[in-house]
């Protein structure tokens, strides 16, 4: 794909409103709706012109999308226009097998459940509300028994990044299709003390590439584009170049060079379009403005795909094409989303010839 011209995915976070309290919310969400969300009119333009990209991803998600009334109009106008579509729920008492099943009927390609922790004391910790990891593995088991393929997503934090062996015996259990590892960016209620050290990113790096080799699962990330740096390093010292034959670890060659606004966008409750939900900064608001327009011509898409803009460490890695940096991360912590990621530990070549 040309990402100059289309994304990759197109997420829509149709509500804020959560019945959850997640202490790593990336939208600081709420219980009640808020008025100013897009209407179902307005979703259903927003869906026709999601279509008009081609043939991107489209992922409804939150806060918890069940929380709007006309959700299963608004997928069943995504999948009559064609478009693979995708749900993010969240695991709440709106979660029954009915609406599971209604997720099937609608045609729904993948239902992704974010679990946190291996047993009800460390995911429920994190989501702030008893019986949410039970009410997450029955969808999951449930989605599985009704062949509804599902994502298993974690946020990667400090709190469970020596759990993840564990995680990913749930992952397999419930045979789910991917397991997406989101790593923290400090913004919403997410906490600084929770993020990662750079050297701290390398260790579950480690055992993602290991693990990667022999689960029955896609392995991806989100917000830790040096991943893909780092697995290109294992498999030149362990195979030589050209690591797009790994059939192992396809899904991150699949995924090579996206990023925040390239091959990426966010679309946010009240229309704002974003290069992603966890960098805030607004190229316009799609009740107003051409979302493919603004994808493809705003100037902050534009800069944010332009790799040579990137500065720092960022702006002369060998692995700037695949990898980029984090700009969400960037931003979160200097200010400035074209600044180098401060999460990797590499130092590209270019910089340790002149050191």
């Amino acid at each position: 794909m040309d990402f100059n011209q289309s994304p990759l995915l197109v997420i829509w976070e149709a509500t804020q409103a959560c019945d959850l309290s997640c202490v790593h919310c990336r939208a600081s969400a709420m219980p009640g709706r808020n008025p100013d969300e897009l209407t179902t009119d307005e979703g259903f333009r927003l869906l026709d012109e999601i279509r008009s990209f081609g043939d991107p991803l489209m992922v409804f998600t939150g806060g918890d999308p069940l929380k709007r009334p006309d959700l299963f109009d608004l997928i069943r106008h995504s999948v009559g226009l064609g478009l693979r579509t995708n749900v993010t729920p969240s695991a709440t008492p709106l979660l029954t097998a009915s609406n599971i099943d209604k997720f099937k009927r609608c045609g729904v390609t993948r239902m992704a459940i974010s679990v946190d922790g291996p047993d009800a004391e460390t995911h429920d910790s994190f989501r702030g509300v008893p019986g949410t990891f039970d009410r997450a593995m029955f969808a999951l088991r449930h989605a599985r028994d009704i062949a509804l393929d599902t994502q298993f997503q974690t946020t990667v934090t400090r709190r469970n990044m020596n759990k993840l062996g564990q995680i990913a015996e749930r992952v397999y259990e419930s045979r789910s299709r991917m397991w997406s590892l989101f790593f923290l960016v400090v913004t919403g209620r997410a906490l600084a003390d929770d993020d990662l050290t750079a050297d701290e990113y390398e260790k579950v790096f480690e055992f993602m590439y290991e693990i990667s080799k022999i689960a029955p699962f896609d392995v991806k990330t989100t917000e830790a584009m040096h991943y893909r740096r780092y697995v290109a390093q294992r498999h030149r010292q362990e195979h030589g170049p050209a690591p797009e034959t790994a059939n192992t670890r396809g899904m991150v060659w699949r995924t090579a060079g996206v990023s925040d606004g390239k091959g990426f966008v966010f679309i946010s409750h009240t229309g704002e379009i974003f290069p992603s939900g966890f960098l805030p900064v607004s190229a316009g608001n799609v009740k107003t403005d051409s979302l493919v327009r603004v994808y493809r011509d705003s100037s902050l898409f534009r800069i944010l795909r332009d790799t040579t803009a990137r500065e720092g460490k960022c702006g002369v890695c060998e692995y700037q094409k695949i990898c980029g940096g984090s700009r969400a991360r960037a931003y979160a912590l200097s200010g400035n989303y074209l600044a180098e990621d401060p999460r990797c530990v590499y130092q590209p070549t270019l910089m340790a010839a002149h050191a």
